[in-house]
Parts: structure tokens; sequence; C-alpha cells
């Protein structure tokens, strides 16, 4: 990734990305861990660090309506990035310049979920007339979270049948993807990234997908102590999160099928677990 500042044509930018393009020479580049959709480097600076995130996969969000969501949120003092500018690259790539704010968290006690459980209900209670509604996209649940569904009749039937049974509502903010690799750690503080799937969506499928991930990747032990957090700061019910938790498995369920998702000795064990151990599943769908 050379020279990633000059590469891109910034559609609005801060202070900061002028500075960067100034001294673009004196620029250290660290690539960092990628995901599936895109390019991730930190950009150091005299002693201050930021993150360029460049869409040059498949993925090609609407990173003009991410970064203005981010800005909305850190003006209001959401746990969030800073956003300092987007933009596209020569090859028309979306780019997000945004604050560097710590690594992911790597290992987590029961006082780390609870204050994940408080931030992730931070989000969800932040007050969207506070928003522009400009910036708060509604999607239909299913083909937003569910690519290729279609081509899955045992996930699709099922999960049909649980998405009409949840009464499913979009009128709170979301994350979309609230889990350990997008929650950076610096000096105790926590900052929530990636909010390329922030919309309108339902708390209860925000909660459940976050805690489904970290029964999978983390253990049950940390699940179970994750999914009492999150029921400590919300009034919903256990009945109303295991359903919750059934769609959501489906989805990773899917994925597994569809994509390269990070697969441990004993993922499949745990999720052969939840699937057992959630009345809505059984263990054939694996």
């Amino acid at each position: 990734m050379n020279n990633p500042i000059r590469d891109v044509n910034w559609r609005d930018k801060s202070k900061a990305v002028d500075s960067l393009s100034e001294y673009s020479s004196s620029l250290t580049v660290i690539p960092l861990d990628s995901g599936l959709e895109a390019e991730v480097a930190r950009i150091c600076l005299d002693g201050t660090s930021f993150v360029i995130k460049i869409w040059n996969k498949a993925s090609k969000p609407n990173v003009e309506g991410q970064f203005k969501l981010l800005k909305a949120l850190y003006n209001r003092g959401l746990s969030v990035s800073e956003p300092m500018g987007w933009g596209m690259d020569k090859d028309g790539n979306p780019v997000l310049l945004t604050s560097f704010d710590g690594s992911p968290i790597k290992k987590v006690n029961q006082p780390i979920l609870i204050s994940l459980a408080k931030i992730l209900s931070d989000v969800h209670k932040f007050p969207l007339d506070r928003l522009d509604g400009s910036i708060l996209y509604k999607y239909d649940f299913i083909n937003y979270f569910y690519p290729r569904i279609e081509e899955h009749k045992d996930i699709h039937t099922l999960l049909n049948q649980l998405v009409e049974r949840s009464k499913i509502k979009q009128d709170q903010l979301i994350h979309g993807d609230f889990n350990l690799g997008n929650i950076l750690e610096s000096e105790g503080n926590y900052t929530v990234i990636d909010w390329t799937n922030g919309q309108l969506g339902d708390p209860r499928y925000d909660i459940a997908w976050s805690i489904v991930l970290i029964r999978i990747y983390v253990g049950q032990r940390y699940g179970a102590m994750y999914h009492s957090a999150c029921l400590s700061e919300n009034q919903y019910t256990v009945d109303e999160l295991e359903l919750f938790e059934a769609i959501a498995c489906l989805r990773w369920i899917l994925l597994s099928r569809i994509a390269d998702l990070p697969k441990g000795k004993e993922t499949f064990a745990r999720v052969r677990s939840i699937l057992k151990q959630n009345i809505h599943l059984n263990e054939n769908l694996l």
C-alpha cells in the first residue's frame, strides 16, 4: 500500500488528511489484519496514528453514509473512532480514514464482557432524533444478512419460520456485526469500529449475533457470562434471546458454507453445542 493518502480523491476530509498528504514521504504504513471485504492499514506520522480502510474486494459499501454516521456518533460521545475523511481511490474503491484507537481484544473476563454489553446497549439506546434521517438506512432483514440464502433450503425454510415468530422490529440503531474483532482496546478504553452494517434494526438480533460469536470463538463459559450481562442491561427475556440466537446461529452456518470464516479446532464442536441446546435448532443443520 504505497502513498495511500495521495492515491485517494477525498470527497470529505479533515485537516488531518491535508497534513498526511503534505508529509506523505514521512509516513509509516503498517498493514493490519484485514477481513473478507477490505484492506486495512495503520498510518503513523510524528507519534499520531490513523487507520485507512480500502474496500478493494467484492464489497462496495456506502462509505459516505458510514462516514456521516460515525461523525454523528463520535460528536455525541459514543465509543466510536473519529472519522477523518472518505473518498475513492484511483480504481474506484471506497476509502475511509479514521483515528487509530488500539488493538482488538484478545482475552476477555467478566468485567470486560460486562463493559461490552453496556457499550452495545448504549448503541441501541442512542436517540434517533439526534441523527440525520438520511444516514439511517433500513434494509430487508433476510436479504441483507443472509446472502444466497435461497440456495440453502434447509436454512431458508427454518429462518423464515423463526423470523416470522420473532416479530422482528427495525426501529433502533444497531451495529450489525458487534464482535471482539470490531472492538478495540487502549489503556482500558474501548472503541467500536467497522460500522459498515450500521442501520435501523432490531437490538435483539444485534445482541444475539454478538452472543453467538462469543460462544463460538471464545467458549460457552464466557458466552454465558456475556449473555447474563446483556440480559442485565436490557429488558429482554431469556426466551426472546434464545429465539434470536437461533436466527443468528443460522447466519453463521450459512456464512460458513459460502465464505471462508475463521475456524479453529473447537469451532464446530461449539456450534454443535449451540444447536443441541437451542430449542429452535437441530444438529442436522451443521
